[in-house]
């Protein structure tokens, strides 16, 4: 029987390889607003991030969301889109 493949993302907080189930996905969406999507589900420009703060102040500290989004994000949004990674864990 053949193993089924993993899709595997990189974190842009720590750079690595995880498997995307366990990551979390940052999102731009057509009409530009920005927030993190939990399930994975919804459309849009897409970088992801360790279910980790820690990854989420590097990859905020080194503006890697903006290089991979291709858009300037508020400190608004920065600090709403921590809020919420802190309350999901």
């Amino acid at each position: 029987m053949k193993t089924k493949k993993i899709p595997m993302r990189m974190c842009l907080g720590c750079d690595e390889m995880k498997p995307k189930r366990e990551m979390i996905r940052v999102v731009k969406s057509k009409d530009g607003e920005i927030s993190l999507d939990l399930t994975g589900r919804k459309s849009g420009r897409g970088a992801y991030i360790c279910r980790n703060v820690d990854c989420f102040k590097k990859a905020r500290k080194s503006r890697r969301f903006e290089k991979s989004i291709s858009c300037m994000i508020s400190s608004e949004v920065y600090d709403g889109m921590e809020a919420e990674l802190e309350n999901e864990q």
